[in-house]
């Protein structure tokens, strides 16, 4: 199992910034992947930013945040940082850390991946 831990959520007012971090911990042998997705009420869940990879670790974004949002990966600690910038009321959610990861080199070789959330920080964007 993994364990997911987020931080960092709070209230902004609109243009603010704020850092959410999330850490792993557990029986992990590799983890492939490690991104935040958000849900506001209503809404489904969708996802913000991942980074994949890890000697090279790749970043890819949603579209509405793309431009004000870094992700950011710590490879020696298993955590991963959003740097959330030029917030917007819209970006109100709870968010979600979570990661893909391998249990083993044997899961590796058979693609077994698994998927493990963390319990959600809540970001609320308001004057």
């Amino acid at each position: 199992q993994v364990r997911l831990v987020e931080s960092g959520g709070g209230l902004v007012q609109p243009g603010g910034s704020l850092t959410l971090s999330c850490a792993a911990s557990g029986n992990i042998f590799l983890i492939w992947s490690m991104g935040f997705y958000r849900e506001a009420p209503g809404n489904q869940r969708e996802r913000v930013a991942v980074v994949t990879g890890t000697s090279d670790p790749n970043a890819d974004y949603s579209d509405s945040v793309k431009g004000r949002f870094t992700i950011s990966r710590d490879n020696a600690d298993n955590t991963i940082y959003l740097q959330m910038n030029s917030l917007k009321p819209e970006d109100t959610a709870v968010y979600y850390c979570n990661a893909v990861a391998y249990a083993s080199q044997w899961a590796v070789s058979a693609g077994r991946s698994s998927d493990f959330w963390g319990q959600g920080t809540q970001v609320t964007v308001s004057p």
